[in-house]
């Protein structure tokens, strides 16, 4: 065996033995201090090789030794506090990065709460005050790839970046400030700096240095949603160190280049939004694009067109970056073509929010700016077919706001891209938007002239046609041709447009198979729309047409998505799937309780089948219904309001009738209100019972009694409602027997949702069934409910399911009389 290793064992087993056994202060002091001979930190210094011996192999035993001892009576062995300082000197001065993992260890792993765990907390604040986070990092700047290397690099990854989150749960309410993520991750920050300054010395000592660890750490950092701390700290420090100096330029960019392509996005748009113009992006990035696939499509296609979150300076920023340097402004040629295709696609017309769609101008507007004459002139034909295309399809738009952005862009494409040509311009409202956007396209200024600077600027949109832009070297005989042109037109009155609807190319179905046919099969996106839109209007007015596909309607409805961006899509489903529910009830009812605990549903699909189920036996429940329905259908070509019916000179004899006619008595002049049976009653059981029937059987994807909670309170509120709308019908006995029942197998549910479904339930049957059934059908169950209600009224920890319970509990005392002689022996 290595005698080196052999002596250096023995002493570390000698140390130990004393620490874990003497009760004597002297005797645990010197050992502690012998100790430090192997961390260099004493007069008698161990050898090199011994300390090298005792820092890769024994110093981690010897800390979480010293974790084990730590207690109030072991640090009172000596006055003052001393043994305390010499037991916090070796996390603070051995191997930062065993120190920090011991003591992120034993955090994790200590009681809570306890003198340990305070203890441990309040040394590692100090660690972090002291700088020991730079130390470890920095020492994983030379550490050798390995999967031991590896393997330690990505626990300290976890542990670095996750310290505020572990330390949160760890210590709750008695988190220390220096844990909060507001100040540790700029602490983190400048302790990235300190390594990346030690790394830039050392590559000038001529020695090589691994920033990849940095680079991880600041990627996953960023994914954790921390850029603007950390890199609210880095960014303006790294903006003056590259200022004229390459060599932390070329640091700066291996750290970007070593950022995992999981983070690159995070660490990209932070570095975008943090950075104060193109030139430092530049000086932080330089050709990243041109390297990193990852990186190009971020910038390039993620931030432009997949995202449109940036504000008009990053903007600016990110494509300023990609004009500062000759083979990045390739990309900035092609991202200028596919920007100006997004912007005059008519789908994206459409379908694209507008606020996207001012993104995706703005953009493209300063993607001109950016841009010489040369290049533009290389693509100039392709380019203008789009402009051109753009331009007609957001013109003949019925929106204003995509009509003026069709202009103002058109104006100044058109005078980049066809300076020779006689210009375009627009008449538009000019507002706050308009003046941006304007300015965003205002040339850049330079050397010789003004006039030199770049293509002429669109003329404001506000301006009225009297006040146009003279050119000093043109001739005046055009433009006293243009003047008189403008003047045949002074007289005429802009029409009126901003109430205009958009106008759609496809025709409404007139039928409920077609608007079946349309959600299944078209391909046409807007008969997609109008058949969504008018298919609750033809189901209320041809219900026996829905009921020979009630079913292929319901299900199709159920597993409907959004395809385009309609306008209350969410509403417009559920509304169809309750009119459709209402009109043929017991078989799409049965069918969409059963299809509750079917596999291959999402939880959100299973909620919206109970709030159909409500909505419809509520919709049923109403009296009059059936002449209310007829009604909401939607007019016929031929249909008018009930008042255009009535001829004219009818309507003059009814008033003159009226004024004329003396009443001694005056009853109600309001219409009383329609009666009629509750149609919910015979289909009732088809919504209730169903869903009673596997609550209590898990399946793969869907558990009641496990994680999915929140359902299940839904389903108890739903149960509830259904049960009140059942009132004074036949099967309210068996439907408020079941779901009392229900309610007695999960009373002690632990989840507050769940217990204030069950004690609204409870009340819907106390509301919903007859005194008299009540006591003759169900008095075991209504004692059994009374207790379970005075416990919850007195003992849960709930305010809302005391208010619920109390409430009930008033319900029952209606029932006083009856039931004190079923309760006495």
């Amino acid at each position: 065996m290595d005698p080196v290793a052999s002596a250096v064992r023995l002493a570390v087993q000698e140390a130990l033995h004393i620490l874990s056994s003497s009760e004597d202060g002297g005797h645990i002091i010197s050992t502690l201090q012998s100790l430090r001979r192997y961390l260099g930190e004493t007069e008698t210094q161990a050898p090199a090789e011994e300390q090298e011996e005792f820092s890769r192999t024994h110093f981690s035993t010897i800390l979480r030794c010293l974790v084990g001892k730590l207690s109030p009576d072991w640090l009172d062995l000596l006055p003052d506090g001393q043994l305390e300082e010499l037991w916090a000197s070796f996390f603070l001065e051995g191997p930062a990065d065993q120190a920090f993992l011991v003591l992120m260890e034993s955090i994790e792993g200590a009681a809570s709460p306890s003198f340990r765990l305070m203890k441990m907390a309040q040394l590692l604040a100090r660690f972090l005050s002291a700088g020991r986070m730079a130390a470890v990092m920095e020492g994983q700047c030379g550490q050798q790839a390995g999967p031991a290397s590896r393997l330690l690099q990505e626990t300290l990854l976890t542990r670095v970046v996750g310290l505020p989150d572990r330390l949160g749960n760890r210590l709750q309410q008695e988190t220390l400030a220096a844990f909060f993520p507001q100040n540790y991750f700029p602490l983190l920050g400048e302790e990235v700096l300190r390594v990346l300054q030690a790394v830039v010395d050392s590559l000038r000592g001529g020695l090589d240095c691994s920033i990849s660890f940095l680079s991880q750490v600041l990627g996953k950092a960023c994914v954790h949603g921390r850029q603007q701390e950390i890199l609210g700290v880095l960014v303006p420090r790294l903006t003056v160190l590259t200022q004229g100096n390459c060599l932390w330029q070329r640091v700066c960019w291996r750290l970007v280049e070593r950022v995992p392509d999981q983070a690159m996005e995070a660490v990209l748009k932070g570095l975008v939004e943090a950075s104060p113009g193109p030139e430092v992006l530049s000086r932080l990035l330089g050709n990243l694009v041109t390297k990193s696939k990852k990186a190009q499509f971020v910038m390039t296609r993620k931030l432009l067109f997949l995202q449109y979150s940036c504000s008009t300076p990053m903007l600016q920023s990110l494509l300023g970056y990609l004009a500062m340097d000759s083979q990045r402004r390739l990309l900035l040629v092609q991202a200028l073509k596919e920007l100006l295709e997004t912007w005059g696609s008519s789908s994206a017309i459409r379908h694209a929010p507008l606020e996207q769609q001012r993104y995706v101008s703005k953009a493209l507007l300063i993607c001109l700016v950016h841009l010489g004459e040369a290049e533009l002139q290389a693509s100039r034909d392709e380019l203008l077919a789009s402009l051109m295309e753009g331009v007609k399809s957001r013109l003949d738009s019925s929106l204003p706001p995509v009509r003026r952005l069709g202009m103002i862009v058109a104006e100044v494409a058109s005078a980049r891209l066809h300076p020779e040509g006689p210009p375009l311009k627009f008449q538009y409202e000019e507002d706050d938007l308009t003046r941006e956007m304007l300015a965003l396209a205002a040339p850049r200024p330079a050397a010789d002239s003004p006039l030199e600077a770049g293509p002429p600027v669109a003329p404001v949109g506000g301006e009225s046609p009297d006040q146009e832009t003279v050119d000093g070297g043109g001739p005046q005989a055009g433009r006293e041709g243009s003047d008189s042109e403008l003047d045949s037109d002074d007289e005429l009155v802009p029409y009126d447009m901003s109430g205009d609807g958009e106008q759609r190319s496809s025709k409404t179905p007139a039928y409920v198979r077609d608007c079946l046919e349309a959600l299944t099969a078209s391909e046409d996106w807007e008969r997609w729309e109008a058949a969504l839109q008018a298919l609750e209007g033809l189901i209320l007015k041809s219900p026996a047409a829905t009921r020979e596909v009630s079913l292929e309607l319901a299900k199709v409805l159920l597993h409907l998505e959004e395809k385009t961006a309609v306008a209350g899509f969410e509403g417009l489903r559920q509304r169809a799937l309750v009119a459709v529910t209402v009109t043929d009830a017991a078989r799409v009812a049965e069918y969409l309780a059963t299809q509750f605990y079917a596999l291959n549903y999402s939880l959100r699909q299973r909620m919206d089948i109970l709030d159909v189920l409500a909505l419809a036996a509520q919709e049923l429940s109403r009296p009059g219904r059936l002449g209310r329905a007829a009604q909401r259908g939607p007019p016929g070509p031929s249909s008018q309001p009930s008042g255009a019916t009535v001829p004219a000179w009818q309507a003059v004899v009814e008033e003159r009738v009226r004024r004329k006619t003396r009443r001694f008595c005056k009853g109600s002049t309001g219409r009383a209100a329609a009666a009629g049976p509750n149609e919910f009653n015979v289909v009732a059981g088809y919504f209730f019972f169903p869903l009673l029937q596997r609550f209590d059987r898990p399946v793969v994807t869907f558990d009641l009694l496990g994680d999915d909670q929140l359902v299940l309170g839904r389903l108890a509120h739903t149960l509830g409602a259904l049960m009140y709308l059942a009132v004074n019908t036949a099967v309210a006995v068996p439907m408020g027997k079941a779901l009392l029942e229900f309610v007695w197998a999960l009373r002690f549910h632990g989840d507050a949702y769940v217990r204030q479904g069950l004690l609204s339930a409870v009340s819907s049957v106390l509301l919903s069934v007859p005194a008299e059934r009540l006591l003759a059908d169900l008095p075991d169950e209504l004692l059994e409910a009374r207790s379970w209600l005075a416990d919850v009224a007195e003992q849960d920890a709930d305010e809302d399911c005391r208010l619920l319970a109390v409430k009930a509990l008033l319900l029952l005392e209606k029932l006083r009389d009856r039931l004190l002689p079923l309760s006495s022996p």
